[in-house]
């Protein structure tokens, strides 16, 4: 069975993307966690999601540009998108990486450029998450959504937190007295023991902790996870504090645990699903399969078949 690292290291090398689409096992899995290459075809899963009395986020899938052009052609790409979720009134909201409008390049430029979609978001009535990436842009990302909160309204942006962080209560400690709307998850990139917790109850007993932190703090957050003991765990303090289920919404990501997704939307609770799509889908795929052992065994299972 492949590691995780390794699966992580296998994401960082997009190169090898042609090689793994040879095989139509692994395309055809791509299309369980990629809603296609297009806005229209991830429109179009989002009206299906919208029918299950779900909402959704868009994400094109793109990080580190290496370009100023290629961070204009995602800042175009996001504007295309809220003028498309305006057009098919479909539910759906945006989230953006900071790696995706020039982070690598100059954080003043990325600044810029995520404004333009925040403005954008703010004329349209919609909302923009800034989305968190591996640590070393953990600081830099926390540092230009403050200041896109501070010209914008708390419905206008929002950024995530990762539980596997160390830093991430304090974080939340501190991001909640903006107030600011947090998405808080477990987080998906190899780090290094003196920066994320390594041993997964740790990460768990973070996670519930910031949640119950979230929860309290009498703003609209998103709870992210397909982890029942994370959701049990969510709901039974939201009954024991008397917090209602239209005070928060459990979040996952497209294509898995979609039977948990339409359980909870049937239950009454806000569900929202992370909708990622684009021709730069490899890095987040290698990582969606790093998360479940159950699917890099699919995978291996077919290639060995051809």
């Amino acid at each position: 069975m492949i590691s995780r690292s390794a699966l992580i290291w296998l994401s960082r090398h997009e190169g090898l993307k042609d090689f793994a689409t040879r095989f139509g096992y692994f395309k055809k899995l791509t299309t369980r966690f990629v809603a296609g290459e297009t806005i229209d075809d991830a429109v179009s899963h989002i009206r299906a999601i919208n029918a299950e009395n779900c909402t959704a986020s868009f994400d094109h899938l793109n990080e580190s540009v290496a370009s100023e052009s290629e961070a204009e052609a995602e800042v175009t790409e996001y504007l295309n998108i809220l003028a498309r979720i305006t057009e098919t009134q479909i539910r759906s909201n945006v989230s953006i990486k900071l790696t995706q409008f020039g982070l690598g390049l100059d954080p003043e430029l990325t600044y810029r450029n995520a404004r333009r979609v925040v403005e954008e978001a703010h004329k349209r009535g919609n909302f923009v998450r800034v989305d968190m990436e591996d640590s070393s842009v953990t600081q830099a990302t926390i540092d230009i959504f403050k200041r896109l909160r501070a010209e914008y309204g708390l419905n206008d942006v929002g950024i995530v937190l990762q539980s596997y962080l160390r830093r991430t209560y304090a974080d939340a400690q501190e991001l909640v007295k903006l107030p600011a709307r947090i998405r808080i998850c477990k987080g998906a990139y190899h780090e290094p023991p003196e920066v994320a917790l390594p041993d997964k109850k740790d990460v768990d007993a973070n996670y519930v902790k910031v949640m119950q932190l979230l929860l309290s703090s009498g703003t609209y957050h998103g709870i992210a996870t397909h982890d029942p003991k994370m959701i049990d765990a969510t709901i039974d303090f939201a009954q024991r504090e008397g917090i209602g289920k239209e005070k928060f919404e459990f979040q996952m990501l497209f294509g898995i645990r979609r039977d948990l997704q339409r359980q909870l939307a049937r239950d009454g609770f806000n569900m929202r699903i992370y909708v990622p799509y684009g021709k730069h889908w490899y890095p987040y795929f290698m990582r969606r399969l790093a998360e479940r052992p159950a699917n890099i065994w699919f995978v291996m299972k077919n290639l060995v078949k051809g």
